[in-house]
């Protein structure tokens, strides 16, 4: 008994001072609660030595764990770099937050890199912090020191690109995506972002090779694959933009844009009966279900099934009465037909209504800009193919590999440049 006591002062007592010389050392006060946790063991121990009692095993156990344990295990904790007051500091401040009072959380945050300006946990909660606020400059300063202090930070140098992007300088955002997809190949919400920006910027060769990367990792994505089917799509590559949507549309058949885009690329190779089985297969879509009748009468016509015809457009109109309505003016294919087509008087007044009731739905709107542009493309293509001969389309299809042939040259030699 009296053994352990000695053990136990001369291990606590050397602890105590190490920890106070430590304070001293770093000039951090937040060493003071450690002591007093530890003196308060000590006092318990001497309590027990000094009036010959023997505490009940709990008063034990904690003489232990405040003396002993409680020291050493915030000394193992250092020696991993994580110090004891931003432990402190970065739990406070998280606790404010659970609160919701972000004033007090940033308050502590800077107080600590006041003391500790390397420490990565402050830069990094109080960049999430401003973000959340909308200070997104404030955000991307932040951010940018978290990753200098931690090179592995993935997630802080995506934020980086993402809130640079959101600032609308997508130059210096898709730099930064290039930079950290060479470090980490595999970020998928990397590759999604930059190859929205190289979409929107239309470099639809940039926008491919981006894509088709990431397909390494990822090869039944959906997004993916959809993504660059539009990308092959914008370069008239459209054996390979039929390769990439059959591929979505494998992957998750309740998603009829990529169908969409098969339907039309069947119109553009005259493949009639494949368009019609697409187009029917899209009516069953709330957005695409207007033009897929309305592509439908187009064929029906095409076919010489008038009586069809009529009844197609006549639904599509329904559906979606300014859009179509317009397309049908513009379309010398439904001059034989335009009496028996159901064109409202009122088609301004009627267009009004319908947005109207648009506007009280959630979301109705689901193309996105790249979307729209991708089936607007399509479409004026095969307006523009429609009156080719067969032959035509096959110098088409050739020509389409053979632009696919160039870009995977072209990277090619950008994989040596980068090599040598």
């Amino acid at each position: 008994m009296i053994v352990e006591q000695l053990i136990f002062t001369v291990i606590a007592l050397a602890i105590f001072v190490y920890m106070f010389f430590r304070m001293i050392q770093k000039n951090d006060t937040t060493y003071v609660v450690v002591l007093v946790l530890e003196a308060i063991g000590i006092a318990l121990n001497f309590v027990e030595v000094f009036f010959q009692i023997k505490l009940n095993i709990l008063f034990v156990i904690l003489k232990y764990i405040l003396s002993i344990i409680l020291p050493i295990a915030i000394l193992v904790l250092e020696k991993r770099n994580i110090i004891l007051s931003e432990l402190i500091y970065v739990q406070k401040a998280k606790l404010y937050l659970f609160f919701g009072d972000s004033k007090k959380a940033k308050q502590a945050l800077i107080s600590l890199l006041e003391r500790n300006p390397k420490s990565y946990q402050a830069h990094r909660l109080l960049a999430e912090i401003y973000e959340q606020e909308g200070g997104l400059r404030k955000a991307i300063d932040e951010y940018v020191q978290a990753v200098d202090l931690n090179k592995k930070d993935y997630d802080s140098y995506y934020k980086v690109a993402e809130l640079l992007t959101n600032l609308d300088k997508k130059d210096e955002a898709a730099e930064m995506l290039h930079s950290l997809l060479q470090k980490k190949p595999e970020m998928y919400k990397a590759t999604e972002l930059l190859g929205e920006i190289l979409l929107e910027k239309e470099m639809y060769k940039e926008a491919v090779s981006v894509y088709q990367d990431a397909l390494k990792y990822n090869p039944v994505s959906y997004e993916l694959n959809y993504n660059l089917g539009i990308a092959y799509t914008m370069l008239n590559d459209f054996q390979n933009a039929k390769i990439c949507y059959e591929k979505a549309a494998e992957i998750n058949s309740l998603l009829y844009n990529a169908k969409y885009s098969l339907a039309e690329i069947a119109l553009i190779y005259k493949d009639l009966e494949e368009a019609e089985k697409k187009f029917l297969e899209i009516t069953e879509d709330e957005e695409l279900s207007a033009d897929g009748y309305y592509e439908l009468a187009k064929i029906y016509l095409i076919k010489g099934e008038k009586d069809t015809a009529i009844q197609y457009i006549n639904t599509a109109i329904d559906l979606n009465s300014k859009k179509i309505a317009e397309k049908v003016k513009k379309e010398p294919i439904f001059i034989p037909i335009m009496a028996k087509i159901s064109i409202p008087f009122n088609l301004d007044q009627e267009s009004i209504e319908e947005d109207e009731i648009v506007k009280g739905k959630k979301n109705k709107k689901k193309l996105k800009n790249k979307e729209i542009k991708a089936k607007e493309h399509l479409e004026e293509m095969s307006e523009i193919t429609k009156h080719l001969s067969y032959n035509d389309i096959k110098l088409l299809k050739k020509n389409s590999s053979g632009k696919a042939q160039e870009i995977q040259e072209q990277k090619n030699q950008d994989i040596q440049r980068e090599i040598q």
